[in-house]
């Protein structure tokens, strides 16, 4: 980590560098030459040199010297608040430091605190602390501060020398990993290094540092006055976060908010504390009280705001709450539009929720600010992945792992991206570099098994997945291996080269698809419903219970708001339906419930939300969610019902306007039916039908096979059966195991799982001019059949 005496003396070079007349202030002539001169690759237009100087020097005015422009001391602020990057500057300048100027002086080892605080100089005291101590708003005030500070950094040290020597002192390389652009400080100045420290907390080395800053601790409340005890325990918080030991810092940063409630540093300080600890829901609230503090104290803490903004964002996608997160990542990047950092998690965010437009700009944006930032570049190519541009998204990729050869999101994601393509060996080229980096990535390992397998290298795609089983013993890997032994039994030719494994096939047309017995699905009805019930998996709703949802609305105080067309309804924004969400979800861990936002944001909130105005109505939102939540049948049609009775155009009365439910109906099939639903929508726009529809009748609408959701039944059929295995069968497409239902061909005898039969494969060895599937839901079933026709067989015997 740089000492401030080596940071401050490169501002000082980089400013002596562009302050050309030397009259102790950046002009903005002097000041739009720095801008162009640390960014050699890009090419500003006049306006985006004059918008970021407007910005500086409005952001900054209290640094700015009359017509000499923006000090020192102000060039240093717009460093410690994050708006570039001191060292990436430095370096692109071509500057070099005075050894002399930038080393700590050593410091002498010694038996007593005093004896070693004896021997430092001023000289090292400033070269030592690190940016912060000396800083101006969020610096060292009292000199006796100083003191508790220079023997904080002794005992850290006694406990570094200790612990290095046992071998008890670890370290973590994170340099692979992505990195979300946790603004832990106020800016890189003082960020955690990418070496994370693990300290050794059971031991009695341990145990007697604890003690001894129980002394310091004492010390500083002990102080003359109250402002003197909170700069005591702040310092003390900020020596202990610097090195990493963040519970001990977290018990400073949590007194000093005692001494001074409403002080905005203690609240924000605590809480990068208990985000580093992974305590998110504490970091949020602490976040908040920083927020709402610095609101209160008018313009003292505004340029705090933005990284208050950007770290209550990363706190609360920390608990999965992404919609949220987007709101104050905004927030921030309106307050400092050169803010890269914020807007490149403003662009995550939103590729995170499924909006890929909104994502590709802002991620461009931080990308623009900072063109050799590899976590954007790599965002930015899986939004443009998302919106289909896959040749672009390929070069966007490739630059974020020029930037960094070691990253592992841009590598993996790489890979998915050819194998979508049908690029098997690069694909597998791509996961065999994410495994040389972080070896026990399972994931990679078997997608790199699935690479080489579509490449039609199966040997080595059986050790692969071997390899991948050794990391995690999940059933979808038996299942592959299974796949794997089915394909070297039968030799199959591919029909597609060899991808996927499958067998030769023909896709043939639903016509010449029929079904023998009543409970044998359509193949048009199965398709739509796999669907739904994938999107049941994804968001977990198959698992939410309707008395939650029940309890929402009766419990709910959502106020009543209209529309332009002067219609009341109880629609609310996006992050506060999330909320919501995350109390129907609670069960959900934050990565999975960030996951479900997602799928439920892209396939229901874009149709409820057709103009784009960021608000949904909750009533309609809960009837379309009731029908594929857990429970039996005719208590999600109810629930339903009773979401469009909520609704303020229906409240007091037991019966819907009949408008409401066909509007309800149509959307239902537009969302979950969308290759009918979406032309039927268009026909509902002007509809004025105020009749009164009773529950019966919007039963008989809900359940018509071709015009309501008549998809319900297969959907509960795929619920209840869809984990059945039936032994020893394997698909006669595919080759997998079959779990679910298996459709057995009456004449030809061969078997196809729920997926093969919904897209309408059958082995091209079997050309008949019709095909007769008869379903079985498990073995049984297909046991007591095959028992039954021997039996017939028997009594028509001679």
């Amino acid at each position: 980590m740089a000492t401030r005496g080596s940071r401050s003396e490169k501002v000082k070079r980089i400013f002596q560098q562009f302050d050309v007349n030397r009259d102790g202030g950046l002009n903005r002539e002097e000041m739009a030459a720095l801008v162009v001169a640390v960014n050699p690759r890009v090419k500003f237009s006049d306006e985006q040199i004059n918008a970021i100087l407007d910005e500086v020097f409005r952001t900054y005015g209290e640094f700015i010297d009359g017509e000499n422009g923006l000090t020192y001391e102000g060039l240093l602020r717009t460093y410690d608040d994050g708006a570039g990057d001191v060292d990436r500057d430095f370096d692109a300048l071509g500057l070099e430091l005075n050894l002399d100027e930038a080393k700590g002086i050593s410091e002498a080892s010694s038996s007593s605190i005093a004896d070693e605080r004896a021997l430092g100089l001023e000289s090292q005291k400033k070269q030592r602390i690190a940016a912060w101590a000396i800083s101006p708003n969020h610096g060292i005030v009292f000199d006796d501060t100083w003191k508790i500070v220079e023997d904080m950094e002794i005992l850290i040290k006694r406990l570094k020398s200790k612990q290095a020597k046992d071998g008890k002192l670890r370290g973590e390389n994170f340099d692979a990993y992505s990195d979300a652009g946790w603004s832990r400080e106020l800016g890189p100045s003082t960020e955690i290094s990418d070496k994370r420290v693990f300290w050794e907390e059971s031991g009695a080395d341990y145990a007697l540092f604890v003690k001894e800053l129980g002394v310091l601790r004492s010390r500083a409340d002990g102080a003359r006055s109250r402002e003197e005890a909170f700069d005591g325990h702040m310092a003390i918080g900020r020596v202990l976060y610097e090195h990493q030991l963040f519970k001990e810092a977290l018990v400073s940063f949590k007194r000093a908010c005692e001494l001074q409630p409403v002080d905005v540093r203690p609240h924000f300080r605590a809480g990068n504390c208990h985000y580093v600890l992974g305590n998110h829901k504490e970091a949020k609230e602490e976040f908040l009280l920083a927020l709402e503090a610095a609101e209160n104290g008018g313009n003292q803490w505004g340029y705090l705001l933005p990284q208050i903004y950007v770290n209550l964002g990363i706190a609360l996608e920390g608990e999965g709450m992404v919609l949220s997160a987007c709101e104050y990542y905004r927030e921030a990047a309106i307050l400092c539009p050169t803010h890269f950092r914020a807007l490149k998690l403003l662009g995550s965010a939103l590729f995170g929720v499924g909006e890929y437009r909104a994502a590709v700009k802002a991620l461009e944006e931080a990308i623009f600010m900072k063109p050799d930032y590899a976590d954007a570049h790599c965002d930015l190519a899986s939004a443009l992945h998302g919106m289909g541009e896959d040749e672009r998204a390929i070069e966007v990729f490739q630059k974020a792992i020029d930037l960094k050869p070691g990253h592992v999101d841009a590598l993996y994601n790489l890979g998915g991206l050819y194998m979508d393509l049908g690029r098997f060996q690069r694909a597998s080229e791509m996961y065999t570099r994410v495994l040389a980096v972080w070896p026990n990535h399972w994931r990679a390992q078997l997608n790199k098994a699935v690479s080489l397998l579509g490449a039609g290298e199966t040997e080595d795609a059986k050790k692969a997945l071997k390899e991948a089983l050794k990391m995690t013993n999940r059933v979808e890997l038996h299942d592959a291996i299974s796949h794997l032994k089915q394909l070297q039994k039968k030799k199959v030719k591919s029909n597609n080269g060899g991808a996927n494994g499958e067998g030769s096939f023909v896709i043939v047309e639903p016509l010449k698809f029929k079904t023998v017995g009543e409970k044998t699905m359509l193949r048009q009805d199965l398709a739509c419903a796999l669907q739904i019930r994938a999107f049941q998996r994804i968001t977990r709703l198959g698992r939410c219970d309707l008395e939650v949802l029940k309890k929402e609305m009766v419990e709910g105080d959502v106020p009543v708001s209209y529309s332009g067309s002067g219609i009341p309804e109880k629609s609310i924004r996006k992050p506060i339906l999330e909320e919501i969400l995350r109390r129907l979800l609670n069960f959900l861990k934050p990565e999975t419930f960030q996951g479900a936002v997602k799928a439920i944001n892209e396939r229901i909130l874009s149709v409820l939300d057709e103009a784009g105005s960021g608000r949904v109505d909750l009533g309609m939102f809960f009837a379309v969610l009731a029908p594929i939540c857990s429970g039996p049948p005719e208590k999600r049609k109810r629930v339903a019902f009773d979401a469009l009775l909520w609704r303020p155009v229906n409240e007091g009365i037991s019966q819907v306007k009949r408008v409401d439910a066909v509007r309800y109906v149509k959307l239902l099939r537009a969302i979950f039916v969308p290759s009918q639903g979406v032309s039927e929508m268009l026909e509902i726009h002007g509809e004025t039908d105020a009749s009164l529809m009773s529950y019966t009748e919007f039963l008989v609408m809900f359940d018509d096979p071709d015009w309501g959701f008549g998809i319900m039944p297969t959907l509960l059929k795929l619920e209840t059966g869809d984990r059945n295995r039936h032994g020893q069968h394997v698909c006669s497409v595919c080759r997998y195991p079959i779990i679910g239902s298996r459709f057995k061909e009456m004449k030809s005898h061969f078997s196809l799982c729920n997926q093969c039969y919904s897209e309408g494969k059958v082995p091209s060895a079997y050309k008949l001019e019709e095909y007769r599937f008869k379903e079985y839901g498990s073995e049984a079933e297909a046991m007591k059949d095959k028992c039954m026709c021997f039996n017939v067989q028997s009594h028509n015997g001679p």
